[in-house]
């Protein structure tokens, strides 16, 4: 078996050398107004960098952002704003990154490369993935959540990350993809994240029947096309194709007849992925066979995520009750 790629030696030296405290850079002509200690909580205003920095997430921590900045803005978590997104609950991105940074320090790993130190070297682009987990039940099935962002960059504090913890909350053994911008490269790693899944199911203590991936946007597009296709299509290895894919957000419209079950969300003023396409894609999935279950939601745009606070606060739940229903059913 594969052995997992571990990525927290930083925090084991850190935590090894007795290096608990970190002290503030006093100003200058006076004393530090407070210390951070390793295991101090972020909250709404602590700056983004310091999240990116902090030593409990390693050299991986400016994964949890776009890696280009151009795609957001915000000097603090509570300011945060994503390209293309709405509705971002900054309680949320919070509670994300304390649920990563305490399970980092409690010595569980969040995050695994996909990609091996040599592939690395010779595509640098490929230093830019990997896949944070948000643990649940040991034994318990997957699923993948993949983040949009037009394929330009991955938007995971909104578009997966929330999805993931979510889904650890109730048992599942949820992980969010950080994957190389553009339609092509995005599946290829997408193939290569479900085929390090299965490799390393044992250590990982995931069940990998009936899995499921989900997606919004640019990410649904991509569930939706490892669905059809399967991994070995994109390069992974010859592996079933997901029992489930959860989409939301998206204006595809290609389907075939081996399609995976489908649920599908949208908000029916998104300018972005018309309503009307998704419904007819799972119009014609259902009319061969397929089990499909479609909600759009009024006066809601596009990029809701979670959609806390809105007409679609839930869908989550009627999502994974649509994916339980195939577990049932395999």
């Amino acid at each position: 078996m594969k052995t997992l790629l571990m990525t927290g030696a930083l925090l084991l030296a850190v935590l090894l050398t007795g290096c608990g405290e970190v002290q503030a850079e006093a100003p200058p002509g006076g004393t530090p107004e407070s210390e951070l200690t390793m295991e101090a909580k972020f909250t709404v205003e602590t700056p983004i960098q310091d999240v990116m920095t902090d030593p409990a997430f390693g050299d991986y921590g400016r994964l949890l952002f776009p890696v280009n900045d151009r795609y957001y803005s915000g000097e603090t978590l509570g300011d945060l704003q994503l390209t293309y997104y709405s509705h971002i609950d900054p309680n949320e991105t919070v509670a994300i990154v304390n649920d990563l940074k305490d399970h980092a320090l409690a010595g569980d790993t969040v995050f695994y490369d996909i990609y091996t130190e040599e592939e690395k070297a010779a595509d640098p682009e490929k230093a830019d993935t990997g896949l944070f987990f948000f643990k649940g039940e040991p034994g318990a099935k997957f699923a993948v959540c993949n983040a949009g962002g037009a394929f330009a960059y991955v938007g995971a504090m909104h578009d997966s990350f929330p999805h993931a913890l979510e889904l650890s909350k109730r048992g599942y053994n949820a992980f969010a993809l950080i994957y190389r911008p553009g339609a092509q490269t995005a599946c290829e790693d997408l193939a290569r994240a479900i085929s390090f899944i299965f490799e390393n199911a044992e250590e990982l203590e995931v069940d990998t029947g009936c899995y499921s991936l989900w997606g919004g946007s640019a990410g649904a597009r991509m569930a939706a096309w490892l669905g059809t296709y399967g991994p070995e299509a994109f390069g992974g290895s010859n592996l079933p194709r997901p029992g489930a894919v959860i989409m939301q957000y998206t204006g595809l419209g290609e389907y075939s007849e081996v399609d995976p079950p489908t649920f599908a969300c949208v908000g029916d003023q998104d300018g972005i992925a018309n309503w009307r396409t998704m419904q007819a894609r799972l119009d014609a999935l259902s009319a061969l066979g397929i089990e499909t279950e479609f909600r759009h939601y009024p006066g809601l745009g596009h990029g809701f995520g979670l959609g806390t606070g809105t007409a679609a606060e839930g869908w989550l739940d009627l999502a994974v009750e649509f994916w339980e229903k195939q577990q049932s059913n395999a």
